[in-house]
């Protein structure tokens, strides 16, 4: 796996007594993968990630892994704050409205393949910045192909179990569901649900009942 190194000087120590547990995704939402490293690598801008892939594939290297990047922000998984800290970032030069190219996403399985080894990762251990911030983000939207990497068990994908009350269920599979269930709902649907809309129903809570019984945090 060839890296290019490109340093970012938006890093900190982690915490003595933390441990990779997580690995987010985002998209970057900007015009190319220049830019966005130029954006992740500007000490005004306060913001990084431990990698970024281009659309051509290229992986750029930005923070070390054993930093703390600053990718996550405020929000919450499994019931505990400071993802930062617990944390791998990885940003994808995607728009968020077009599909996910092919050889970035070659990348992109490559390294998951090679964090969650090396980190003694459980796949349900990749999320999204939306799961763990349903109020405020979005990314990567509902074009990444979640399912796709739960084939080759780089992610989860569940199987509708029986009905069950959809926040307990989204609070034991790791949502945080303080934020309410319009933003949880949304979260859900763009990551295990694309396309679908209106209130909550019987499908939802099926999918997330296995989320729960199959995936719990």
């Amino acid at each position: 796996m060839e890296i290019v190194d490109r340093k970012s000087p938006n890093f900190a120590d982690r915490p003595r007594a933390a441990q990779i547990e997580l690995i987010v995704l985002h998209y970057t939402a900007m015009a190319d993968c220049n830019a966005a490293a130029e954006r992740l690598c500007d000490e005004t801008a306060e913001v990084s990630a431990h990698y970024l892939i281009g659309k051509d594939g290229t992986l750029i290297r930005l923070v070390d892994e054993e930093k703390r990047a600053w990718h996550a922000g405020l929000g919450s998984w499994a019931g505990r704050g400071d993802v930062n800290s617990r944390s791998i970032g990885i940003e994808l030069d995607n728009d968020g409205a077009t599909s996910f190219e092919p050889e970035l996403m070659s990348t992109l399985q490559v390294l998951l393949r090679d964090l969650l080894d090396r980190h003694q990762l459980h796949p349900k251990s990749v999320i999204g910045h939306s799961d763990m911030a349903p109020d405020r983000k979005s990314d990567p939207g509902p074009l990444f192909p979640w399912r796709a990497l739960a084939a080759q068990r780089l992610s989860i994908w569940p199987d509708p179990s029986q009905q069950g009350d959809f926040m307990t269920n989204a609070r034991a599979f790791g949502y945080p569901v303080e934020l309410g269930e319009t933003s949880v709902l949304s979260a859900f649907r763009q990551r295990f649900r694309p396309g679908a809309s209106g209130p909550l129903n019987v499908a939802d809570e099926a999918m997330m009942s296995g989320l729960a019984r199959q995936f719990p945090a």
